[in-house]
């Protein structure tokens, strides 16, 4: 990567950010907790049992940073709740950090703050420490905000993007593209009228339900940048197996197919902010939709897909009988969405 420069595909989710972490920062950190490339790191704990100690990190940098069903605070909880969560952690805390631009408005700030408190409440998972800066007008824009979480796995959790085998199905808890559909939506450049909302949650409560009912389960992902695309086909990478979905199958609103074919979007590649995927064994199925239909949350889970032997990679079977690979994007399709 030598002579280029940062552009904002790099925080897009697709090829070229894969590119700066696997060329440029996992090289450098050269530590094994980096190197199954989960969203989080599963470190050693002195605990009883084999209890393991799950630990991640994310900044949050939304524009704007209220919109329909949430606002940067909550995707703040939300995200690092959520990348525990789908290690198979319990979470336990948070720290949040913010950088705050000169000329904030404290009234935005406190309604910020607000959503975070309330949402880390609701989700029963306290943010006991912090950090805030403030650097010079024009330096930031508003505010960015950064949560570190920390969890416990139980010793017999064993989930990684490798684990996946020929044969299991492809499981998601929602319908898919309604955070990014929502953003665009509610951008000033283009201010759609629609009813559409993001569908930002913390999903641990979810995933517990699915580990108790289903413990054979191979790896989580919640699909935030880049979308399903994105994660399936990391997970295709890491087993060496293909991933086959039923477009037929796919859970996507109308609304959110709507805006898609309008904007020439597709929503397999849109953030979803309370939406994971699943890999389970086949015969494990029945057993996980039914334990994720008792959440609101993932009340429409469903299994879209399955793994099979082939080459590495996704592949989407549409309706009318063909198929077409689905890879990771060149640059991206929506700045700024979490």
């Amino acid at each position: 990567m030598s002579g280029e420069c940062i552009t904002m595909a790099h925080g897009g989710g697709g090829r070229s950010m894969q590119r700066l972490i696997q060329e440029v920062l996992l090289p450098a950190y050269g530590n094994p907790a980096t190197d199954g490339r989960e969203d989080q790191a599963l470190l050693p704990w002195n605990a009883p049992e084999g209890t393991r100690l799950a630990f991640t990190t994310d900044s949050f940098v939304v524009d704007p940073l209220f919109f329909p069903g949430g606002d940067i605070g909550a995707l703040a909880v939300h995200g690092t709740i959520n990348d525990l969560a789908c290690g198979g952690a319990e979470p336990l805390a948070l720290s949040c950090s913010m950088i705050l631009e000169e000329g904030l408005d404290i009234a935005l700030l406190r309604r910020i703050a607000e959503s975070i408190g309330r949402c880390s409440r609701d989700a029963g998972v306290p943010v006991v420490t912090g950090d805030t800066k403030v650097v010079a007008r024009g330096a930031a824009d508003k505010i960015f905000i950064t949560t570190s979480g920390v969890g416990r796995v139980a010793s017999d959790c064993r989930l990684s993007s490798a684990q996946a085998q020929a044969g299991d199905v492809v499981l998601v808890s929602g319908p898919l593209g309604n955070h990014g559909a929502t953003i665009m939506c509610a951008r000033g450049d283009m201010a759609l009228q629609t009813g559409l909302r993001s569908d930002t949650a913390a999903l641990h409560r979810a995933t517990a339900r699915l580990l108790d009912a289903c413990p054979e389960t191979r790896c989580m992902r919640d699909a935030t940048r880049g979308g399903l695309a994105a994660i399936l086909n990391e997970i295709a990478t890491a087993s060496g197996l293909t991933i086959r979905l039923q477009e037929g199958e796919l859970p996507i609103d109308e609304q959110t197919r709507g805006v898609c074919e309008l904007l020439g979007l597709d929503p397999l590649y849109l953030a979803n902010e309370g939406v994971f995927a699943a890999i389970i064994p086949a015969t494990a199925a029945d057993r996980a939709l039914h334990a994720l239909a008792q959440d609101p949350v993932t009340r429409h889970a469903r299994v879209v897909g399955n793994v099979s032997s082939g080459n590495p990679g996704l592949v989407l079977q549409t309706g009318m009988g063909g198929e077409r690979m689905l890879d990771l994007l060149s640059g991206e399709q929506l700045p700024r969405i979490c």
